[in-house]
């Protein structure tokens, strides 16, 4: 039996520059102040998804498996050129693209309408919309055109259909939850508001393929758009749920269906000895190392422990027997696992292509293992190609961001971003305002002061800084506890060992004191745990799991470094 590597690549959010919706002429670039307050880049995915395509060429890959959000938004002007994309090099190189869909790809049945700033030559911007009412609200320059419009499920499949969504004569196989029809029409369910008033017809888009002879590549639609209590006009978007926070925890409540079919289709590929590569755009596993009570602890409930898959879904996704599934949605490098009994299942959250760290995976079956490789996607020709108009949204007035602009490749420029989005973002949206104002201040000598010394508030703590400039300042150490934190161990080489050794000793000072609640002291002690929790995380870079028990090894056999783009 051949076995084929396999790339998977998750939320590349591509964004065609070249093209400004609603015609007229123009490009369309978003602004670099938008750009740091986002959980992703915008401009760069134009050239960041033809770079990794064309290193999966270099190597010879032809199976290619999308996890969810190829596009920026949906736009169906986005969508159209995203696939587009794909499908040249389908034609040109042979590749063949497996995907399911992300939030950011469609919405309910009917769509959703969507609105985006651009920059124009001189730094100043225009609204570009779908809305009417947001036209008819807009002061300054702006477009109405549909084109920027978020389609539902049947129109945005219909531009996916080449993905593996739709029967093809060269597959071997093909099925999905209802059977082996493929029209939509026979792929709908009837989902519930949660106290029952409302009940509307929906499309599920899963489907099992072979590909090749031996491999059965399992798309798994997990999203959910559950309507609202009460909802009167079913074609609007505020009659639903987003499907963002969703994801596994409300599967488990409203398509059960589709963890029965999983189930049966493991056991099917046991019998029938089908190598198995099942994924969905969300993670099925707390991808934050058991951090979460402490991450709400610390910032209450952000994105991310929003999204966290609870421990009944775990349980219920160990009992489908698929063992190994691949995640996109929350851009980060993680591997989790989740035993019960003799069940388990691991999670392989795959990074984005414009958020830190840009990466994406390759995947090989030995003879009872599942391999995997992490390839950063670094070298990216023209990933500069904004820069310039950024400097003119500098001269217009907005923000310096010189700093960012000294980026010298990709991986560069996303990691000067994520700092910025510390900055914009994380600290004076998610952070307590009075440990936000105290990471100007602090220092690392402050730090072990503070775990040698008594209990304070952070206001108090404000007032005693020692002001030396000879050691880390505490912002540096925010930033790379958010590195670790979407990155794992593809970000140690960034920060060094030095100062990764200075983390865990950190960690150590303050577990070492019980400090009373509400004190800074031990916010900070939570803080270092969590970093230590990253540190100390599963192997997500190169590793081997072993499909019979879960266990989950390093290095993998014959290859021992990190590869990046353009390396063999």
């Amino acid at each position: 039996m051949a076995r084929p590597e396999i790339a998977v690549v998750a939320d590349p959010h591509f964004h065609d520059v070249t093209y400004r919706p609603g015609g007229g002429g123009g490009t369309a670039f978003r602004s670099l102040a938008n750009t740091v307050e986002s959980t992703r880049v915008f401009n760069e995915s134009f050239a960041a998804l033809p770079a990794l395509l064309d290193d999966i060429v270099r190597r010879g890959i032809e199976i290619v498996i999308l996890v969810g959000d190829l596009s920026d938004d949906g736009q169906l002007s986005t969508m159209t050129r995203t696939c587009d994309l794909l499908k040249r090099y389908s034609s040109t190189h042979g590749l063949r693209f497996f995907a399911t869909p992300g939030n950011h790809d469609l919405f309910a049945m009917h769509g959703r309408h969507q609105s985006k700033f651009f920059l124009d030559g001189d730094g100043t911007q225009t609204l570009v919309t779908s809305d009417p009412a947001v036209a008819a609200a807009c002061a300054g320059d702006c477009i109405l055109t549909d084109e920027i419009y978020c389609g539902g499920y049947p129109q945005s499949l219909g531009l996916m259909a080449s993905f593996g969504f739709f029967k093809r004569p060269e597959f071997l196989h093909w099925e999905c939850p209802f059977g082996q029809d493929d029209s939509l029409s026979a792929r709908q369910f009837e989902i519930r508001s949660q106290d029952g008033s409302v009940v509307t017809p929906m499309t599920d888009a899963s489907y099992l393929v072979e590909p090749v002879e031996g491999l059965w590549v399992l798309s798994i639609d997990a999203n959910v758009f559950e309507p609202r209590n009460d909802a009167a006009d079913l074609t609007a978007e505020k009659s639903y749920f987003d499907s963002t926070d969703a994801g596994w925890n409300s599967m488990l409540r409203n398509k059960r269906f589709i963890l029965d079919w999983m189930a049966d289709v493991a056991r099917r590929a046991t019998q029938q000895n089908k190598r198995l590569l099942a994924f969905s755009h969300y993670p099925i596993l707390d991808t934050l190392n058991g951090t979460a009570p402490a991450e709400a602890e610390l910032l209450n409930k952000t994105g991310f422990s929003r999204r966290t898959p609870s421990a009944d879904v775990a349980k219920a996704a160990a009992a489908t027997g698929i063992g190994v599934h691949f995640s996109g949605h929350l851009h980060l490098n993680d591997t989790a696992i989740a035993r019960f009994g003799d069940d388990f299942i691991v999670n392989i959250a795959v990074p984005s292509t414009v958020s830190f760290p840009p990466a994406y995976k390759i995947v090989s079956f030995g003879e009872a293992s599942l391999n995997v490789e992490t390839v950063l996607v670094d070298n990216v020709p023209s990933f500069d190609m904004a820069f310039d108009a950024y400097r003119s949204e500098t001269a217009q007035g907005g923000r310096d961001f010189s700093g960012v602009l000294a980026a010298g490749n990709h991986m560069d420029f996303l990691d000067r971003v994520l700092r910025q989005t510390v900055l914009a973002r994380y600290l004076p949206r998610e952070w307590p305002k009075d440990m936000a104002t105290l990471v100007p201040l602090l220092r690392e000598s402050d730090l072990v002061r503070l775990a040698h010394g008594t209990p304070m508030s952070a206001a108090e703590a404000g007032q005693t800084t020692t002001g030396g400039r000879g050691d880390l300042p505490f912002l540096d150490i925010v930033v790379d506890w958010y590195r670790l934190r979407h990155a794992r161990s593809l970000a140690w080489e960034l920060i060094g060992t030095d100062r990764l050794q200075k983390y865990r000793d950190l960690a150590d000072l303050f577990a070492a004191t019980a400090w009373p609640e509400g004190s800074v002291q031990a916010w900070l002690a939570t803080f270092f745990s969590v970093m230590r929790a990253y540190l100390n995380a599963q192997e997500s870079d190169c590793f081997s799991v072993d499909l019979s028990s879960g266990g989950i090894a390093r290095p993998l056999p014959g290859r021992t470094v990190l590869r990046h783009t353009g390396t063999a």
